[in-house]
Formats: C-alpha cells, structure tokens, sequence
C-alpha cells in the first residue's frame, strides 16, 4: 500500500489536504473504498449514543430515494454502501466489483449530499435502539463487560456503553445529527482505496469536495483505573460472569511483546495458563481467556469467565493466582517456542485476502507506524528470546491491580468476592 497526500477545494472553498491510502490489486475484479474520520466516533459525542445513530441514519438511503429504492438500486449491482461508528472513528464504506465502482461513487455522493434524515426516519432509528437496549438488558456478557469499563474509566465516556442508554439515545434530535455530520471534516479525514481500480478517478474528488475543511481534533487518551475494584450484578443466572481487568502500559513498540506473553497466559484457548489451571486442573470453567487491548485511546488488560455460582470465589481467586505466578516466574522454552510457532504460522491467514492485506496496511497507517511493521513484528517475534520476555513480563505487574465485574445469582452475591 502506498500513501499520498492530496489537495482539494473543501466545502466552503477553503483548500484541505488529506492522506490517501492506496492499494492496486487485480486478484480479483473489486474494489472497496472508505472515508474515516479520526477522533469522531463515540468519543466526539455531546450525546451518548449520537454516533451510532448517524451511522444508522446512512443506511437509510437518500431523501430522493428513500430507503428501500436505494438499496434495491444498489442490491441490483452489488454494492454494498455502510457506515460504522466505533469508540474512535467514524467509518463510511463502499464495497462494489470493479465495473460497479463509478456507480458505487455516485450512490454514495448522492447519499451524503442528502441523507434521508426525517422525523419519521430519526424516530424510527431511536426506537430501534431502545429496542436493541431492552433486549441488551439480558445479555450478560454484555452487562459484564459494561460494567467492567465503568470500573476501569471511570467518569469517561468509555464508562458508558457505544449505544447510549434509553434517556440519551430519547434526547438525540434532529439538529444533533445535522451538527455530527457537519462535524465530519476533512481535517480528521484519511481514504482508503484498494482493488482493481485507479486512484484518479475524479469521483473521488467530488466525493471528498462535499466535507469542510474543519478543524483537528486530538483524541484524548484514558488510563484505567489501577484501584481494584469489584462489581457484584444479582441476576437469575445458572452461571456466574466474571470480567477482569487491570492497566497495561507499555509503549506501542512492545505490543509484539505483550501479544506473545498474553498468548501464553490467556489468549491462545487451550494451552493456555488459565485455561490449563482452571478449566483442566479444576474443572471450573468452559472457558477462559485474558487479552490485551491497545488503542490509541486506551491500554489495557482483560478477561473473562463463566462458571458455576458456588465456584465464583474459587475461581476468581484461581485467576489473580495465575496471573500473580505469571508475572513472578514469566514462561518456559516450551511455551515460547509455541507462541512463536502460532503466531508466526498463522500469520498467512492473516493476510490471504486483499481486504485483509489491506486492513493490516490500514491499522499501520491509524497507529503510526510505516508499512511493513506487520512483517516486522513478526521477525522481532521470531528473533525474541526467552530473558527478553521473561524482563518483560516481570515489569508489568501493574495487571495484578485486577477490578472485577461480576454476574451472579443473589445467594452467590451475598457471599461476595474476597481476592
């Protein structure tokens, strides 16, 4: 993939520059092209659940259109248009074959320069969601992991879930979704163009043309919180749901690192520490597992169980237990030359497709890095040696301040958590 800056009249007439990811690829006859707006997405919000909502209205079809003639034109061909919004970013794409892409670009210009955004379209969208926020009421996996962010940020926008709550996503109103989709500006703005086609298609231009120049947001970053805290949610459940979390502060440079040591801990599936430990030596959980997150607008570590309501002490205590002698006595040989075959090996998969070669080259990009730091990750994991890793592991011992996020049945409740 290779970047290029261009220059363009925004809306307004101001003059903008934007990077321009591009990937030429005739493997096969597509093409998929998408706009992402930095430190825009759930982050920017002055609404809980706004920037889901926008998303939502984009799939709605133009004005002129309307919903079901926009899309029946689009099934026609296959063209898939979609927006996305995540903690982070805003997301607009299009998916098309190659002899379809103009026509994807028309329909996708037409699209924002008149989104069907109506009362009856913006109502609908909200009742849908409070729709989807009744039937969340009961998931709780969900339940868990909500509760575990407001553990770990709290008083922050990540301590409430993307899709808002009933009072906030009532609130949303027609002006809040025009001034979101004014504040899509060029400044925050990266395209992403790969398959077989030309990046100098003029359609592009004029696509682009339709945003303001706008102004740079910085996207804020949030630590979590070290304080080790518990969260005990009484619901009928057979099963207890237990979420951990804890910092994870590292520099971005050793995520290769901290991604070989959390295979060996938690986030291989069997073989695993945990799972070894609880699942096959006590027979406590189907599964378990412990992961790394690491975004540009947080870090840290986290996991998740189930397990029966008489064994959650048992069990929690079995994790902060593990990851406790994890960090004292780091891995073996054995498991590193494990980590190092899978991750290595599996890396191909990774990388079979062009979107997926192209999703790689993306992330590079949003994170920082040149291209090519994919491959070499993996030479750094391939030369990584056991003292390396073991320093590495012993100098994290921040993920034993460990809060704990807990679905269980009321007399498991009662008894709470003692770690």
């Amino acid at each position: 993939m290779e970047k290029k800056e261009i220059s363009l009249k925004a809306k307004g007439g101001k003059s903008a520059k934007i990077d321009f990811l591009y990937q030429f690829d005739d493997s096969l006859p597509v093409a998929s092209f998408k706009l992402i707006f930095k430190a825009s997405g759930a982050v920017s919000e002055k609404t809980l659940g706004l920037a889901r909502i926008c998303a939502g209205v984009l799939g709605e079809g133009s004005k002129t259109l309307g919903v079901s003639e926009f899309h029946r034109k689009l099934d026609i061909r296959a063209v898939e248009i979609s927006a996305a919004s995540n903690f982070e970013t805003f997301g607009i794409q299009v998916n098309c074959l190659k002899e379809h892409f103009d026509f994807g670009l028309d329909m996708l210009r037409e699209l924002l320069k008149e989104p069907n955004l109506t009362p009856s379209v913006l109502e609908k969208l909200k009742m849908q969601t409070i729709g989807e926020l009744a039937v969340l009421k009961s998931e709780f996996d969900y339940i868990a992991t909500c509760n575990l962010k407001a553990l770990l940020y709290p008083r922050t926008r990540l301590a409430q879930p993307l899709i808002g709550d009933e009072a906030s996503v009532e609130r949303i109103t027609m002006k809040d979704v025009r001034e979101f989709f004014a504040s899509l500006s060029l400044e925050n703005l990266y395209v992403v163009l790969c398959g077989d086609v030309s990046d100098k298609n003029p359609k592009i231009a004029e696509i682009l043309s339709l945003f303001a120049s706008g102004k740079k947001r910085e996207l804020p970053f949030f630590a979590p919180s070290d304080a080790k805290k518990i969260k005990i949610q009484k619901e009928q459940t057979q099963q207890a749901y237990i979420y951990f979390g804890a910092p994870f502060t590292l520099p971005k440079e050793q995520e290769f690192i901290a991604n070989t040591a959390l295979f060996v801990l938690g986030s291989s599936g069997f073989g695993s520490r945990l799972m070894e430990r609880i699942r096959v030596k006590h027979g406590l959980a189907y599964s378990v597992y412990a992961r790394g997150d690491f975004e540009l607008s947080r870090r840290e570590f986290w996991g998740y169980l189930q397990t029966k309501n008489e064994n959650l002490q048992n069990a929690a205590a079995l994790v902060k237990e593990e990851i406790a002698k994890f960090i004292a006595s780091g891995v073996s040989e054995a498991e590193l030359k494990s980590a190092k075959k899978f991750l290595i090996g599996s890396a191909v998969l990774q990388k079979e497709t062009m979107f997926k070669r192209a999703a790689i080259a993306q992330s590079e990009y949003y994170k920082g890095y040149a291209f090519g730091e994919f491959e070499r990750n993996l030479k750094r994991i391939e030369t990584l040696k056991l003292g390396a890793l073991n320093d590495f592991i012993k100098s994290h011992d921040e993920i034993m301040n460990l809060s704990f996020s807990v679905i269980c049945d009321e007399a498991a409740a009662k008894k709470g958590l003692k770690i």
